[in-house]
């Protein structure tokens, strides 16, 4: 937890409406200096919007933010301080660069509209221009640089007049696979070397795992969980998170027993096998007879063509093998367990046959039981 005294963003029950529709409803959230901070979430879950908020461009319905020791806005308080007041930053999805100026006029321009005498106007564009290493380019006109490149000069542009926050809305989207690997290395590296606050928008669950100090999950308007990435990743608080961060195998049951860490889940996978008991963790604030999911990363299961014993014999469950999937260092096994499917990943040496019958078992502590 961050004290609110020592925090660079401070968010205090935000909410943002268009009409009757609820965009963003009670979102909080403190971001230490420094720190990079992630906003995942599906398109129209609030994620842009609550930038935007950040960046002044939304006027909010309900709440507070402050950046650094000032109130930049406050419903309450009718406070709203202007965007190029705020000491940001920003770098958007589409390039923003003007195509009428050189490289080294579009990194100086927020400088140069705040009045920045020369010497120093040169000294900090250069610098910006040497940390994303276009300091070669600076005569050349942006828009006949590649995509990475443009995108680099927003991002010089955006740290040139070191601002507290740097805002990033979807800054990757528009580069194609390779590149965008190479840029998000990049922002981390030069994010950790400057050391500003960063808040970060994706939809891309990767980008978020790899760059973020903290990720913010976010779903109908509603922050669902915030973590550090193994905690969000390893311990989600529900199905939404378990699904939308990574891949989770999900399966609805009743909880008919907790001892201790562990919990005894009662699920139907059909006419096939009818009823199977499983063996899981978590359960906290959970009460019995309650519908819940099981949770179980693909990663996490262990596939064989023979009946599994020993400490995993309560989850070992008979399937039939749908279609494998080579994916480079492992293979995507797709398992039909009654009504169910499985998806499992295996080494990419093992031969499988559509239609062979296998069994899966997972251990109780790689399986996670979560309210339905």
């Amino acid at each position: 937890m961050i004290d609110a005294q020592s925090s660079m963003v401070e968010i205090t029950h935000l909410e943002k409406r268009f009409g009757a529709e609820i965009a963003v409803e009670d979102f909080n959230l403190s971001v230490g200096k420094g720190e990079f901070v992630t906003l995942l979430g599906p398109s129209g879950c609030g994620k842009t919007t609550t930038l935007r908020s950040i960046a002044g461009l939304e006027k909010l319905d309900a709440g507070e933010i402050r950046i650094g020791q000032n109130i930049v806005v406050s419903a309450d308080k009718n406070i709203f301080l202007d965007p190029e007041l705020r000491e940001i930053g920003m770098v958007f999805q589409s390039y923003a660069v003007w195509p009428h100026m050189t490289v080294f006029d579009n990194v100086a321009y927020g400088l140069r509209v705040r009045g920045t005498k020369a010497s120093d106007l040169k000294k900090k564009t250069t610098y910006a221009l040497e940390l994303v290493g276009l300091d070669h380019l600076a005569d050349r006109f942006a828009t006949k640089l590649s995509g990475g490149q443009q995108q680099r000069v927003a991002l010089a542009r955006a740290i040139c007049y070191e601002p507290n926050v740097i805002l990033f809305d979807e800054p990757l989207s528009n580069l194609d696979a390779k590149l965008r690997e190479q840029m998000r290395d990049e922002i981390v590296k030069l994010q950790k070397e400057v050391g500003i606050t960063s808040i970060f928008v994706t939809h891309d669950q990767s980008e978020a795992l790899v760059m973020s100090d903290r990720i913010v999950v976010m779903d109908k308007a509603v922050i669902q969980q915030i973590g550090d990435p193994k905690s969000i990743y390893s311990n989600p608080v529900n199905s939404f998170v378990a699904n939308f961060i990574g891949v989770a195998n999900l399966f609805q049951g009743k909880l008919i027993g907790v001892e201790g860490t562990e919990c005894q889940i009662e699920i139907n996978f059909g006419n096939a096998l009818a009823t199977k008991k499983l063996l899981s963790t978590g359960g906290d604030n959970l009460n019995l007879g309650q519908q819940v999911f099981l949770s179980v990363r693909p990663e996490d299961i262990k596939l064989s063509t023979k009946k599994s014993t020993g400490n995993v014999e309560a989850n070992c469950i008979e399937g039939i093998v749908l279609d494998t999937v080579y994916l480079g260092n492992f293979l995507e096994c797709r398992v039909k367990i009654g009504s169910h499917e499985m998806i499992v990943q295996i080494d990419h040496f093992e031969q499988l046959d559509k239609g062979q019958t296998v069994y899966v078992s997972f251990l109780p502590q790689h399986g996670l039981t979560l309210p339905n």
